[in-house]
């Protein structure tokens, strides 16, 4: 669904990230109390790119997930998604959003499906809701929960399903309506090994076949490190990332190169990992020192 622009006005026909946050703020009010959940935070998702986010409870990631969603708004910044201006979308604009650009998966299989509808009853709502008909709707459900291995499952209702099974069909309700974007939040939290992995390589499929570009929030090591890109939320602001590149190592298996990066926002700071500031004891002062080809960064007073 193109947006209008009078609900979201559309970025420039150049611009090519998927998701684009630039100095997002985020402050939640409790009575005369203020939280700061995001302090600036910038990121920027390539079309069909799938990363995963991670960072301590209250980072801000679920915050951020949240803005991408619909659900929330930033308090000042600049978001975009697939061409939608999150901070200037009408109520309507907000509604056809959420219905048309993303799709999101949640961790809790009670907040993802509807319990007294079946399997297919659940992926042909959303579309249900846009005003398809039911011949389409029908015809999409049972082709994308065969897609994704539950077309079994179609007559039964979420209790009747193993919690994969539910993962899987939230992931069919979460792409009922073609979204540019997925979201997923912990989608492996309450899944054992073996069919987080499977839930893995459904979300891979998505992003890699269909271009769809992929945001996990996790936990689970498994799952970021299984991504080409993690991006690390500290203290509301983006402090790592961890590029990877995989390739066959010859014997069945595959290689992992892993390389960390620090991120440096609009306004030139980094955060600097805690274990590096500990080792080498750096708090609140430091020296830079600008050579041929990098900059040096020194405890106060010694070299």
């Amino acid at each position: 669904m193109p947006p209008s622009t009078a609900a979201a006005p559309a970025l420039a026909a150049t611009e090519k990230p998927a998701v684009v946050c630039e100095s997002v703020v985020r402050i939640h009010r409790h009575g005369s109390i203020e939280v700061q959940a995001l302090q600036g935070l910038d990121l920027s998702v390539e079309r069909g790119e799938m990363i995963a986010v991670v960072g301590p409870s209250g980072a801000g990631k679920s915050t951020l997930l949240s803005i991408l969603a619909g659900s929330d708004a930033p308090s000042a910044g600049r978001v975009h998604v697939d061409g939608w201006d999150l901070g200037a979308l009408s109520t309507a604009g907000r509604v056809r959003y959420r219905r048309g650009v993303v799709g999101v998966v949640r961790q809790q299989t009670s907040r993802n499906l509807v319990a007294h509808l079946t399997a297919e009853e659940n992926v042909a709502m959303p579309a249900a809701l846009g005003g398809t008909s039911r011949k389409v709707r029908r015809t999409r459900s049972a082709e994308l929960l065969d897609r994704l291995g539950v077309g079994d499952c179609a007559r039964r209702l979420p209790h009747e399903m193993s919690g994969g099974q539910q993962q899987r069909v939230a992931l069919a309700v979460a792409l009922a309506n073609g979204p540019s974007v997925l979201l997923a939040d912990e989608p492996t939290g309450e899944l054992d090994t073996t069919t987080a992995h499977e839930i893995l390589g459904a979300l891979r499929t998505v992003s890699r076949e269909d271009g769809i570009t992929v945001v996990v929030v996790t936990h689970d090591a498994t799952v970021s490190d299984s991504v080409e890109r993690t991006v690390a939320i500290r203290d509301g602001r983006t402090s790592s990332e961890v590029l990877r590149t995989f390739s066959d190592d010859g014997a069945g298996g595959s290689h992992v190169v892993a390389q960390e990066y620090a991120v440096m926002d609009r306004a030139g700071r980094v955060q600097i990992p805690r274990e590096y500031r500990e080792a080498l004891e750096l708090t609140r002062r430091v020296r830079l020192a600008l050579e041929a080809d990098h900059v040096s960064l020194w405890p106060d007073g010694e070299r």
